[in-house]
């Protein structure tokens, strides 16, 4: 069997940041709240769109496995905050780049949508239908973060990295073993209502969202579905723990990771951490957090990875890879994002108050409620 071999990296990041100081001007929390409970300390906001920070994100990537563009088979895009469903936006991808002979689609499993697209892309390497792939975890979740919501304005920020997916050379090199899973029957518990087509004729704009998210029962589910997978992919790898040179887990909350990485028998060492400085990022927390690890010298050659995660759906897996020798760029990409002129808590407090004005010009018309409630429209009442 042809194993996928990660042979390129790169990250954009968008460089406006939001710490926990700027979050305490608007909620009722302070950074010592918000780190205790979480870990994170500061978060990036985009000044532009997810695509664009892909793109340069993409070309760092290719140049790093020194492919070019049209040399693609696939274009993965892996997010939950996709700027269209109608073309996906792995086409806009593909088009930007250049990769006329690529295949492109959009995964969306929330913070897992970068890794089940890696499973996705090795895949089809495995059984020959493709030799290359760009996977990409991308999210810009402020546009429709309810941000007077502290219980999950606290959490999440912006950013986005890839890897290039190629044929390894070597049987022991590569995707060794990955495990996928899902708990539907508690997907309720972390749904962003408000956004798609279920609330798309009830008098809610795109950005007026809430958020269902209870946050004690994610957290066990999170513990069990990534401790599971992990202990799937070792052992069907035929690896012990001993055997993993770094852990690069899904960047959610630090006590998730501290408690997934104590029952998987792993110290704490092992882990690489970025929740501290980007928070959850959602489908770009493994990637993002992966080729920061690349660029800080912690994964030697051969190193063997575990990458766990778990998402809205609710889904979880793990994946054991095992990197080659090669552990540096072959080249550089020359590209940059658009400078940003403005602050995070600018851009922030931008969002909020286009938010509060459509709120107001809705008073009176529609209420934004939501499925299986009713509303008052101009006129009379109905189901909405």
């Amino acid at each position: 069997m042809t194993r996928a071999a990660i042979t390129g990296w790169g990250k954009c990041m968008p460089p406006a940041v939001l710490s926990n100081h700027d979050l305490a001007t608007f909620l009722d929390t302070d950074d010592a709240w918000i780190a205790q409970r979480t870990g994170i300390r500061e978060r990036r906001i985009t000044h532009v769109l997810g695509s664009e920070l892909s793109y340069v994100a993409a070309r760092r990537a290719l140049a790093c496995a020194a492919l070019a563009a049209s040399d693609l088979d696939l274009v993965v895009y892996g997010s939950c905050s996709a700027e269209e469903a109608v073309p996906n936006t792995a086409s806009g991808l593909q088009y930007k780049l250049g990769a006329w002979r690529a295949g492109a689609m959009d995964v969306n499993t929330a913070c897992t949508s970068f890794l089940y697209g890696l499973s996705s892309a090795a895949g089809m390497i495995a059984t020959g239908t493709i030799r290359s792939a760009l996977v990409v975890g991308v999210e810009t979740i402020s546009p429709f973060l309810d941000w007077d919501n502290r219980g999950v304005a606290v959490l999440f920020g912006d950013g986005c990295a890839a890897v290039v997916l190629q044929a390894a050379e070597h049987d022991d090199e590569g995707l060794l073993a990955d495990k996928l899973g899902c708990y539907a029957d508690s997907r309720q518990i972390l749904r962003v209502r408000g956004h798609g087509t279920t609330y798309g004729n009830r008098g809610i704009s795109y950005g007026d969202t809430l958020w269902d998210f209870d946050g004690q029962e994610i957290f066990k589910r999170a513990v069990h579905g990534m401790s599971e997978a992990a202990a799937d992919v070792l052992v069907r790898a035929g690896r012990a723990p001993a055997d993993v040179h770094l852990v690069v887990p899904h960047q959610a909350n630090l006590r998730i990771i501290e408690f997934v990485a104590k029952r998987a028998g792993i110290p704490m060492d092992r882990v690489f951490l970025t929740v501290h400085k980007y928070g959850n990022m959602s489908a770009a927390t493994v990637p993002v957090a992966l080729v920061e690890a690349l660029e800080a010298g912690a994964v030697p050659p051969r190193a063997l990875m575990l990458m766990p995660a778990f998402g809205a759906g609710l889904t979880w897996c793990a994946h054991l890879l095992r990197f080659g020798e090669r552990v540096t760029p072959l080249d550089a990409a020359d590209v940059e994002l658009p400078p940003c002129e403005r602050t995070a808590l600018q851009m922030v407090n931008e969002l909020r108050a286009r938010k509060e004005t459509r709120g107001r010009s809705a008073a009176g018309l529609v209420s934004p409620v939501f499925p299986e409630t009713q509303v008052v429209l101009a006129g009379g009442t109905g189901v909405a």
